[in-house]
């Protein structure tokens, strides 16, 4: 046969973490989950792994793992996101590139990805190069092979990008169809205008060197991302079978490459659609699944391209939409403008040549050869622990280095770092100066500025911020891009100080103060005087903070003063000696013990010079923790009095109902409250069984009251706590009680219309009964609660 089909996802999310936390906020705009990441995932990446094959019936007659099937890449800021707090998704993702092997002759189905999603065109050579050593180097890390192909963000494309795939040894990248200059048999002197996207092509380079470009079809993949085609499994299976060459004797590839995040996030169920289509090709035999990989070693290269310089796949302006006012834009108003891009990438090119040159200088005192350090740096970001640092410095410094020089290193090679994330292409990519995604790289801008200044007299801040002013918004609110920075980047600035402060807040509350992780650092007391009186509480102390990226150490005293719910008012200052924190604790102790709530104010006014803070100086995470922590409380206390108003009164309620007479509105709104929040106490994330009498008990209540009940929330608390369920089953036990509950569990949910995502419960159930060894009650319990969620198998 010499027919190929093939489908590549392009899976990415740009970096959202915090550049001094190292972790993701939380974003309201993806609720109820916490952040994108996970949105994203629990609506793509996850059921891309896990995906439902349907019969015509409708009921699922397989459970596909759809990446062992394409070809895909995934960005390595992603997959580390993954692997920490999605790891079923994770596993499934490396497992489907070794199931790919087997499938494709060998060659499996992942790519590599330019590490944090420049634009390549727009980079430095030594850039491109530590782009692409990062992303190879991640890429051989997590599958344990090396990568054939890469894939090139927005496939923004330049010869010189071209060389540096070349030099480091890779075979191929994928390319759009407009990104083709033109092609001609190899041998001839005649070249044709545009491509064949059915062929692989070499591309001759100056260096003498070559490289493998595939042009993917671009009608059938705009017809995947804008035009229904994930509507139809069967439909795109068509579409597909159709793009071949009917009279064609050459071996033919009909490829689509789309945005991965096309299969469950932008279109609903688009996995299932991707899962019945590849099935139904291999079903025909009309064309054969395979890889890029594979159809390179399968099909002679008879052909070679030259490319259009300076193109990709999202602008037809070439590479105008990340450096000018092209008219390419997603989302805002049609009057908008990008005049702001232009600026906005010289302010950063100004930074960058600033970056680099201190870089260079600064590091030329500890080795040769800096840049060859920066791209070995990859060692640390790919597993940031003590071991690997110590590999590392041992790897790259003939002498062994005191700490305070491996912090100022290690600062040095963060600034670097910071200085490629902050050209993450996302920055430039939507309508709005604004929008969070150009927030999130200056805020990798502004962390490379602290980092460099920390370490050198160099001052780069203020003339960034006039660099920036030149930046116009289009929200007139928002001004332009300096007071953007200073609005919503430099806030979020962390210091020492700020974390010791962090600590102190944890402390008041702490069970086991004794050592404390506060965002991402470590921090130790070495004195922590605690005092209650009621809501109030006092805690005094000393602290050790240390950085667990940079390694940075600072040792600080505190004091803190608690009034209740979000009143809090504290104190960082240097560190004290022992017999001066003693005379400090003890007038502020007795102070407190007094109840003179002003003058333990004065104490530590007194005592503490440093800065001053207060609950809205805390990071969004740490407010919220300490506001569910107050709420929590309130909730309990609440509730008590709620219930007793329930228990005094439902007799009478019950009675009134009976004689079809009105309730008072205060009473069944106090019913709604306790018996919806005792059906929410149900489904507490944990291992647990879900106590079914109770749970039927509720579910009445709900249907005999008609109580409303907000669905949405409840089916994602459900969901959840399925999943933790399934998650933690006893591996070789008897597993017939959790099937059971869980079938109890569903045919309750069902009376009230509740229909929260099971598929961990039918990934679950699919393979136990997969593995075809059970005994005889657990097998029909097992097949029961199969049918009822859909499953068809035999």
């Amino acid at each position: 046969m010499n027919k190929y089909i093939c489908v590549h996802g392009h899976f990415y999310q740009p970096p959202r973490e915090n550049a001094w936390l190292e972790e993701i906020e939380i974003q309201e705009s993806a609720a109820p989950y916490h952040n994108w990441n996970d949105r994203i995932t629990s609506e793509c990446y996850h059921p891309n792994a896990f995906s439902r094959i349907l019969n015509e019936a409708g009921k699922i007659t397989d459970i596909s793992n759809n990446y062992a099937r394409i070809s895909f890449n995934f960005g390595p800021t992603l997959l580390s996101y993954l692997e920490k707090f999605h790891p079923n998704t994770y596993n499934q993702i490396l497992a489907a590139d070794l199931e790919s092997m087997e499938l494709f002759g060998g060659h499996g189905s992942a790519m590599a990805q330019v590490y944090n999603h420049i634009i390549m065109p727009l980079a430095s050579k030594r850039d491109k190069q530590t782009q692409v050593r990062w992303g190879l180097y991640d890429f051989e890390q997590r599958f344990k092979r090396k990568a054939e192909g890469i894939w090139l963000a927005e496939t923004a494309v330049d010869t010189e990008t071209l060389e540096v795939l070349a030099d480091e040894g890779l075979l191929f990248t994928v390319l759009a169809p407009n990104q083709a200059k033109q092609f001609r048999a190899l041998g001839t002197e005649t070249w044709t205008s545009g491509i064949d996207t059915r062929r692989a092509y070499v591309c001759n380079l100056p260096s003498g060197k070559k490289i493998h470009l595939f042009f993917y079809d671009g009608d059938r993949s705009q017809g995947i991302a804008f035009k229904g085609l994930l509507n139809d499994g069967k439909r795109f299976a068509e579409e597909l079978l159709s793009g071949f060459d009917e009279h064609a004797e050459h071996s033919q590839l009909v490829h689509v490459a789309t945005d991965g995040e096309s299969y469950g996030h932008h279109h609903k169920n688009g996995d299932m659609a991707l899962a019945y289509c590849l099935k139904y090709i291999e079903d025909s035999q009309r064309a054969k699944i395979c890889n890029y990989s594979q159809f390179l070693h399968l099909a002679e290269v008879t052909h070679e391209v030259e490319i259009h310089e300076n193109s990709s796949w999202s602008c037809a302006h070439g590479i105008e939409r990340w450096r000018s006012n092209c008219g390419c834009k997603t989302g805002g108003a049609e009057h908008w403008t990008q005049e702001w891009r232009k600026p906005l990438r010289e302010a950063l090119e100004w930074l960058q040549q600033e970056f680099d040159a201190v870089f260079e200088r600064e590091m030329l005192s500890y080795h040769p050869n800096p840049w060859l350090v920066r791209d070995g740096y990859i060692e640390v970001l790919f597993q940031r622990n003590e071991t690997t640092k110590a590999a590392f410095f041992k790897k790259y410094f003939a002498e062994k280095l005191p700490p305070a020089k491996r912090t100022r290193i290690t600062r040095l090679l963060e600034s670097q770092k910071h200085a490629l994330y902050m050209y993450t292409s996302c920055g430039w990519f939507f309508t709005e100066l604004s929008g969070i995604e150009t927030v999130q790289i200056l805020q990798y801008a502004n962390r490379g500025i602290q980092l460099l200044e920390s370490e050198t007299q160099v001052q780069l801040n203020q003339r960034f911020k006039e660099l920036l002013q030149q930046s116009q918004s289009n929200i007139p609110e928002q001004e332009n891009g300096a007071k953007i920075y200073e609005r919503y980047v430099e806030p979020k600035r962390l210091s020492l100080s700020q974390v010791g402060f962090h600590y102190a807040v944890n402390s008041l509350f702490a069970e086991d103060e004794a050592a404390l992780s506060v965002l991402n650092y470590d921090c130790t007391h070495e004195d922590l005087v605690r005092h209650k009186a009621g809501n109030v509480v006092l805690a005094l102390g000393r602290v050790r903070v240390r950085s667990k990226v940079t390694g940075s150490r600072k040792k600080l005293s505190f004091g803190i003063l608690y009034l209740g719910n979000h009143h809090l008012i504290g104190s960082i200052g240097t560190y004290m000696l022992e017999p001066e924190f003693q005379i400090f604790a003890t007038e502020a102790s007795a102070a407190f013990e007094a109840s003179n709530i002003a003058l333990v104010n004065d104490v530590l006014w007194k005592h503490l010079t440093g800065a001053k803070f207060s609950f809205f100086d805390l990071y969004k995470e740490e407010q919220l923790k300490m506001l569910n922590g107050v709420i929590s409380k309130n909730t309990v206390t609440a509730m008590a009095s709620y219930k007793r108003i329930y228990e005094r009164n439902y007799a009478l309620m019950n009675l009134m109902r009976g004689q079809q007479l009105h309730i008072p509105q205060l009473l069944m709104k106090n019913l709604e409250v306790v018996v919806t929040y005792e059906l929410e106490q149900l489904f507490l994330p944990s291992a647990q069984l879900i106590p079914i009498v109770k749970l039927n008990e509720q579910v009445e209540e709900l249907r005999k009251w008609d109580i409303p009940f907000n669905s949405e929330k409840f089916n994602f608390l459900i969901s959840k706590k399925l999943f933790e369920m399934v998650r933690a089953a006893p591996q070789n036990a008897d597993v017939l009680p959790l099937i059971e509950n869980l079938y109890q569990t569903l045919l309750a949910l069902g009376k009230i219309g509740l229909t929260p995502d099971y598929s961990g419960v039918q990934n679950y159930v699919f393979q136990l009964i997969r593995a075809n060894n059970l005994e005889s009650k657990l097998k029909s319990a097992a097949f029961k609660l199969a049918q009822y969620m859909g499953l068809e198998l035999a």
